[in-house]
C-alpha cells in the first residue's frame, strides 16, 4: 500500500486522505490529459497526412493511365467492326497465340520498370484475349461486372501496379470485353512504406517527449501553488495571524492567495470573537455565582435574624434571575449562530407591537419615573415575525430605560419613509461616544469599559436586536453623542 502524506489543518491535526485510494498528482494529471489530447490529434494528423500523400501519388498514376488508355483508344483501327482491333504491342508481336514472338521473362527482377506500361484485353467472362509483351507470363487482375472505368492497386506477378479497367462496347452499346492498363508503382509503394514507418516510429517518440516536457512545464507552473500549500500548512489556530505571501504577478494564483488570506482574516476574526465570547460569558456567569457562594457561606457560619435571612435570600434570587436572563439571551444567540432560528414572516401592524412592548416595559420605567411617549401612524402594515418584533422592541426600550436618568423621557416615533416604515426610539440618557458606535452590536460589548454591571446589562441586547433584524431584513442603525442621548432607528420594508 502506498504511503499517504498527511497534512495538518488549522487545528494542527493531520488531514487524512482516503485509505487505499490512488490519485495522480496535479502535475501528472495535467501532463497526462494534455498528452492524451495531443496524441489523439497527432494520430489524426498523421493518418490524414499519410492518406493525402497516398491519394496524391495514386492520382498521378491514374492520370498517366488515363492518357495511356486514351492513346490506345485513338489507335483503334476503323476498318473493322469488332471491338478487338487494338494495337497494344510495344514491339513486333503481342498476342498469346504467337508463343514464339513474345519474350518469356519469368524473373521480374530482370524487367526494366522505367516507363513500363502493361496492357491487357480480356473478354466479358475474363478470358485474356491479348496482352503486352512486357507482361511475360503474368496477367493483370480482372474484376467482372463493371460498367464504369475502375482504378485500383494490384499486382502483376511480384510487381505492385496501379491499373485501370475500361469496359469496351460494340456499336450497340453492349459490353464485349475490357481493356486493362497498368503501370508499376514499386518506387511509390516503397516511399509510402517508408513514410508509414517514419510516422509509426516517430509517433511514440513524440508522445513520450511531449509527456516529459509537459510534466516539466506543469511542474514549473504549479510551483507557486505548492508554495501556497506549504505556507497554508504552517498556519494553525495558534498562528492565525500568518498570511500567504502574494505572488508578484496579479494572475489567478494571486487571486487564490488573496482569497485564502481573506478567508484567514475571517477565521481569525471568528476565532477571536468566539474566544472573547467564551471569556465574557464565563465572566458574566462567574460574577453572580461568586456572589451567591459568598452570601450563602456567610449565612451558614452562624445563626442570623429572620429578616437577615430574607434579605440575603432575596439578593440570591435577584442574582439567579440575572443568570437566567443571561442564559436565555445566550441561547437566543446560539440558536441564531447555528441557523436554528427562522423568521416566520407575516403582515403585522408595528404600532400595535410597540404599544404592547411599552405596556410591558411600563413597570420598569415607572421605577425611574421615565414616561414613554408614542406618536406616529395609527395603522400601517409591514412584513415581520411577530415574536421577533416584540423581542426587538423590548430590548431597545429596556436599554433606553436602563441608561436614562430618572425623570427623563423616552420617545417612540413611527412614520412613513420612501418605500419603508421608519421607527425611531430616542432617549436622553448617557449616550455613546462616536468612536464606539461601530461596536455596539457586538456581543458582551459595553461602553463602560470598567464592566460595571450595576445597570443590570450584559451587553447582549443590541447584539440580539441586530441578529433578529437581519433575519427579517430590517435595517437597524444607532445615532448617539455622549451625554446627549441615543437614537435607534428601525427601517421596515413595506408589504
Amino acid at each position: 500500500m502506498p504511503i499517504i502524506k498527511k497534512h495538518t489543518g488549522l487545528t494542527g491535526e493531520p488531514l487524512r486522505s482516503v485509505p487505499g485510494k490512488f490519485s495522480l498528482s496535479l502535475r501528472n494529471r495535467i501532463a497526462l490529459y494534455y498528452t492524451i489530447a495531443t496524441a489523439v490529434l497527432l494520430a489524426l494528423v498523421f493518418i490524414l497526412v499519410f492518406f493525402t500523400v497516398e491519394r496524391v501519388v495514386f492520382n498521378h498514376f491514374d492520370e498517366e493511365l488515363d492518357r495511356e488508355v486514351s492513346e490506345i483508344l485513338e489507335k483503334q483501327s476503323h476498318g473493322r467492326s469488332d471491338v478487338w482491333n487494338f494495337d497494344i504491342s510495344d514491339d513486333d508481336s503481342h498476342s498469346d497465340e504467337g508463343g514464339d514472338h513474345h519474350h518469356e521473362r519469368g524473373d521480374d527482377e530482370n524487367r526494366d520498370e522505367d516507363d513500363e506500361e502493361f496492357v491487357q484485353l480480356v473478354s466479358q467472362t475474363g478470358k485474356v484475349i491479348a496482352r503486352s509483351a512486357n507482361l511475360a507470363g503474368d496477367t493483370l487482375a480482372f474484376q467482372s461486372g463493371g460498367q464504369q472505368k475502375r482504378f485500383r492497386s494490384s499486382t502483376a506477378g511480384r510487381l505492385y501496379v496501379r491499373q485501370v479497367q475500361v469496359p469496351l462496347a460494340d456499336s450497340k452499346g453492349k459490353i464485349e470485353g475490357y481493356l486493362l492498363a497498368a503501370v508499376p508503382v514499386r518506387d511509390a509503394v516503397t516511399i509510402l512504406g517508408d513514410l508509414k514507418q517514419v510516422l509509426l516510429l516517430s509517433y511514440p517518440a513524440i508522445i513520450l517527449t511531449l509527456f516529459i516536457l509537459t510534466r516539466v512545464i506543469a511542474g514549473r507552473s504549479i510551483r507557486p501553488v505548492e508554495e501556497v500549500i506549504a505556507s497554508a500548512e504552517k498556519i494553525t489556530r495558534e498562528n492565525l495571524e500568518r498570511r500567504i505571501p502574494l505572488p508578484r504577478n496579479q494572475d489567478e494564483l494571486y487571486r487564490l492567495s488573496a482569497t485564502i488570506n481573506a478567508l484567514l482574516e475571517r477565521l481569525q476574526d471568528a476565532f477571536q470573537r468566539e474566544k472573547q465570547f467564551t471569556s465574557d460569558a464565563s465572566h458574566e456567569l462567574k460574577t453572580p455565582l461568586a456572589s451567591l457562594k459568598g452570601t450563602l457561606e456567610v449565612l451558614v457560619r452562624k445563626p442570623r435574624e429572620r429578616e437577615h435571612y430574607e434579605e440575603r435570600i432575596r439578593f440570591c434570587l435577584k442574582e439567579l434571575d440575572r443568570m437566567s436572563r443571561l442564559i436565555e439571551q445566550l441561547l437566543v444567540l446560539a440558536r441564531y449562530e447555528s441557523n436554528g432560528i427562522k423568521a416566520h414572516m407575516e403582515s403585522v401592524d408595528p404600532g400595535c407591537h410597540i404599544s404592547e412592548a411599552i405596556g410591558r416595559m411600563h413597570p420598569h420605567a415607572l421605577q425611574k419615573n421615565i414616561p414613554i411617549n408614542f406618536t406616529g401612524l395609527e395603522s400601517c402594515m409591514i412584513s415581520a415575525d411577530p415574536a421577533m418584533l416584540d423581542m426587538i422592541f423590548e430590548n431597545i426600550l429596556s436599554n433606553a430605560i436602563k441608561y436614562s436618568p430618572s425623570g427623563s423621557t423616552v420617545s417612540v416615533t413611527l412614520s412613513n419613509s420612501t418605500g419603508s416604515v421608519l421607527c425611531s426610539i430616542v432617549d436622553n440618557g448617557i449616550g455613546i461616544p462616536e468612536e464606539k458606535l461601530s461596536r455596539v452590536f457586538e456581543r458582551f460589548y459595553r461602553v463602560d469599559e470598567s464592566r460595571n454591571s450595576g445597570t443590570g446589562g450584559f451587553g447582549l441586547g443590541l447584539a440580539i436586536v441586530k441578529k433578529l433584524a437581519d433575519l427579517q431584513q430590517i435595517a437597524v442603525s444607532v445615532k448617539s453623542r455622549k451625554n446627549q442621548g441615543t437614537s435607534v432607528e428601525l427601517r421596515f420594508p413595506k408589504t
